[in-house]
């Protein structure tokens, strides 16, 4: 079965970003994608959003 994991960041920077990438590969999950909110005064994101994936065994009943 497919999983999926969606991190929300409000402090979008390289630091942020990779921190949060190193973070949720080494628990299991891979890196699916990531999306941007901007705001229409700043050229900067305010927000990221990141995605992963994992396959989890599927449950036997």
């Amino acid at each position: 079965m497919l999983q999926y994991k969606v991190v929300e960041l409000s402090n979008v920077t390289e630091e942020a970003i990779e921190e949060a990438l190193n973070e949720w590969t080494a628990k299991g999950w891979r890196f699916d994608g990531m999306q941007f909110a901007m705001r229409e005064s700043s050229r900067r994101p305010a927000m990221a959003f990141l995605l992963f994936i994992r396959e989890e065994p599927a449950e036997i009943s």
